[in-house]
């Protein structure tokens, strides 16, 4: 049986929170294969009352052809911290009593924090360079492929 949960006396009642149904989809989109699509990386990310530039950090990591061992190591410490965040968010998605609007935007920054953790992971094992320059390769060909098919059409319109 699906449940809603019910707001308190002095709450807003024109905020509807989200029934088990609606909690469960923001649950499984989080752990579906492609949920980082879309989602973007949050400029900071809080922990322990401190902010952390998140967006910002990784993309400049993205610009870097090589890092170095301390790069690295800060990488992993990221990760964690980002990890403990993210388990947080998903937690609070859980069990809380949120408004539609509430969820939405914490299923956002988490699908974003997982984004950031896989975007890192893949930059430290070195396999975000690989896979751009083995696109950017794909792109390049097709870009000729296309400019050969608009040739040829347009010797065909001129004949």
């Amino acid at each position: 049986m699906e449940k809603s949960l019910k707001p308190k006396k002095n709450e807003n009642l024109s905020q509807k929170y989200i029934t088990d149904a609606e909690r469960k989809q923001f649950l499984s989109a989080l752990h579906c294969r492609l949920f980082w699509v879309g989602q973007y990386i949050p400029d900071y990310v809080e922990f322990r009352g401190k902010r952390h530039p998140l967006h910002n950090y990784v993309w400049e990591l993205i610009q870097k052809e090589k890092l170095t061992e301390g790069e690295k190591s800060r990488i992993n410490k990221c990760i964690d911290i980002i990890s403990v965040k993210e388990k947080e968010n998903e937690k609070k998605l859980e069990e809380k009593p949120l408004t539609e609007e509430e969820a939405k935007s914490l299923y956002h920054e988490t699908a974003g924090l997982l984004r950031a953790i896989t975007d890192l992971k893949e930059i430290e094992s070195g396999e975000l360079k690989e896979s751009t320059r083995r696109f950017q390769e794909k792109f390049n060909e097709q870009r000729v492929k296309d400019a050969k098919l608009w040739l040829e059409f347009l010797r065909n319109v001129s004949k």
